[in-house]
């Protein structure tokens, strides 16, 4: 495979994902570049599903195989919330800040600060369909810490860092981060097509 497009508008994806997938020789093309009003309604019921969704439309339409993921932040003490729904946690179109502000506020007498990111990523091409998932665990913080990062990167606290997301290098992030875990297993699947 030379070109894989990415089933995505989210130009942090693609920055994160070309910096993934680095060294595999493959151009990723953003589906807008080809398809400028591309989207897809996540009406799956899990993050395969809606990653499924975006993936195979993208290859659909472009001919090309396409990668997608989705990610979701889950929350223990929130029964899972946001779940899937975290990019759209504060409502359609709304912004990362939006989003931390609403968890915040719906955390705001929690002990029990507990939760995962979790990411599905898939691969569809007319040979085949793959699937991975990349999970870290950690604690929400009680207001955010860092400007680097993007979504809920401010406010979590990886167990295996001392500091948010958003306080660290992109490298840092790149190494134990839920889609850079997703991301490397889907890179030795495509490893092995090859």
């Amino acid at each position: 495979m030379k070109r894989i497009v990415l089933a995505s508008g989210n130009p942090d994806k693609l920055s994160e994902l070309r910096y993934l997938l680095r060294d595999l020789e493959i151009e990723i093309i953003p589906v807008r570049d080809l398809i400028p009003e591309w989207s897809v309604e996540e009406t799956g019921s899990s993050l395969e599903e809606n990653a499924f969704l975006k993936a195979r439309d993208a290859a659909e339409k472009t001919s090309l195989p396409a990668i997608a993921d989705d990610t979701g932040l889950f929350v223990d003490v929130l029964g899972g919330a946001p779940g899937i729904y975290a990019a759209r946690f504060a409502g359609i179109d709304c912004s990362y800040d939006n989003n931390i502000k609403k968890l915040l506020r719906t955390m705001l007498c929690e002990e029990n600060r507990k939760a995962a990111f979790i990411t599905s990523a898939v691969l569809v091409s007319p040979e085949v369909e793959l699937s991975v998932l990349g999970e870290i665990t950690g604690t929400i913080i009680e207001e955010p810490d860092g400007e680097d990062g993007f979504g809920y990167d401010p406010i979590f606290l990886p167990d295996e860092l001392d500091r948010t997301f958003a306080r660290c290098s992109a490298e840092e992030k790149h190494r134990i981060s839920h889609r850079a875990r997703a991301m490397r297993k889907l890179r030795e699947r495509l490893l092995k097509l090859r």
